[in-house]
């Protein structure tokens, strides 16, 4: 466990958006659950999952590596855990497409929030890149994006805000571990859920779904991105991250055998390229004040 602290950064934003690209399929695979008894259920899994490994890995330091994050581990939990509950609606108000499209726009904020609140300079290339991985998401869902509701739309903005806010707090604060941020932000979410939903009851197969979504698919995702943003520029992790666009439709494609379109597969590859002329990076002309 030790060892996913060594490794380099932006190797745990590309396994962070491979395991937060599983989201829209197991909730659309879901057989009565209503959206609040989804977002109670999934955080509690997904606090167990964090909670556990923070014990596991401070053992008996865990509850001081908890405090130790202090007054940003907590304000950071509470924007997350709005993402989740944002994520949660959004994407049972509209398309999957049209909620990841959504979400990949965090590049975006990152590289605004990452300019002005951490004076992190954006290269040309790196403008390049941003603009290229753009270009390949509005091509991938541009169609499905007119179908989706407008509510479900608005709802969903609020996950790249939140989550680029919490980026600019661990980047802000690197000396502090910010697992607990999650941990707090499972909680919360926990507390939304319980007292959102009619019920809490679901069927044994929605529970196992439940399980899915909160421990390998957020947990696991979230903990990789938290340990990873301490060492990558905001910008960068933003576009790594839009990895999680890339995947979302495949395991559509291979699960429900639904072949994705043309559009897709050429955005897909743009998107890629976007990802690897930002990974040649070196240094460049910087666009300063």
């Amino acid at each position: 466990m030790k060892s996913i602290y060594q490794l380099p950064g932006y190797v745990l934003c590309l396994l962070g958006g491979f395991c937060l690209s599983w989201g829209g399929l197991i909730i659309r695979s879901y057989e009565g659950a209503s959206p609040w008894q989804i977002l109670f259920w999934r955080s509690i899994f997904f606090s167990c999952a964090v909670i556990f490994f923070l014990i596991f890995y401070y053992k008996k330091e865990a509850l001081k590596v908890i405090t130790k994050s202090g007054f940003p581990g907590l304000i950071g939990g509470f924007f997350l855990s709005l993402s989740f509950v944002a994520y949660i609606f959004s994407i049972t108000h509209t398309t999957v497409a049209n909620v990841v499209f959504i979400i990949s726009t965090q590049t975006l904020f990152l590289a605004v929030f990452g300019y002005f609140f951490l004076k992190e300079k954006i290269s040309i290339q790196g403008f390049i890149a941003i603009s290229l991985a753009m270009f390949g998401i509005i091509i991938m869902v541009g169609e499905s994006f007119l179908s989706g509701s407008f509510i479900g739309n608005i709802v969903a903005l609020v996950i790249p805000i939140n989550f680029s806010v919490l980026v600019m707090i661990i980047r802000k604060y690197p000396h502090l571990d910010m697992v607990p941020a999650i941990f707090y932000s499972g909680v919360l979410s926990c507390v939304y859920g319980f007292f959102l939903a009619e019920s809490l009851f679901i069927s044994p197969k929605d529970l196992y779904l439940s399980i899915l979504l909160g421990v390998p698919q957020l947990a696991f995702g979230f903990i990789f991105v938290t340990i990873g943003s301490r060492t990558t520029p905001a910008v960068t992790v933003g576009l790594l991250m839009l990895l999680e666009t890339i995947f979302a439709p495949i395991w559509v494609w291979l699960i429900y055998n639904e072949i994705p379109p043309v559009s897709v597969i050429i955005g897909g590859a743009i998107v890629m390229s976007a990802v690897i002329i930002k990974s040649f990076e070196n240094k460049s002309f910087k666009v300063s004040n």
